[in-house]
């Protein structure tokens, strides 16, 4: 069986990504986004149980589903849903000194996120996820 095509283009499908979701924030790096969206999952990230971070995690691209699960510390304890400014100032607080996150970052990252993924998929997922997980990823 041959690789499947989202393996084999998968550094350049994040690169899209990436790009895209740089010009929807209005920032000048891709360096500056990928520090944007590791933020935004990981707060999202700490609002579910292991088995909805997977089951999110899955309808990801490669190279995002790597980013989303990195650094996870599994036994940190879950965190409620909150205002969207509360939680951007939770992304912001990611590698604080160098993290130069939009005040919409969550808004930027899932308006870029949204034309990466299947859509339908991805709200199908986000269906089955605890109240709030939809409304985080409404651009």
């Amino acid at each position: 069986m041959p690789v499947p095509a989202e393996y084999e283009r998968a550094s350049a499908k994040f690169y899209e990504y990436l790009v895209d979701a740089r010009d929807t924030a209005g920032l000048w790096s891709t360096h500056v986004t990928y520090t944007m969206t590791q933020g935004v999952f990981q707060v999202f990230r700490r609002r579910l149980s292991t088995q909805d971070a997977v089951a999110f995690a899955n309808v990801l691209p490669i190279c995002l589903r790597a980013l989303f699960v990195t650094d996870w510390a599994v036994d940190e304890e879950k965190q409620p849903f909150q205002s969207r400014e509360q939680m951007t100032e939770e992304v912001k607080a990611l590698r604080g000194q160098h993290n130069f996150s939009t005040d919409t970052a969550i808004q930027d990252v899932a308006k870029a996120l949204r034309r990466h993924v299947d859509e339908k998929a991805f709200d199908s997922v986000l269906a089955q996820l605890p109240k709030g997980a939809a409304e985080f990823w409404q651009p």
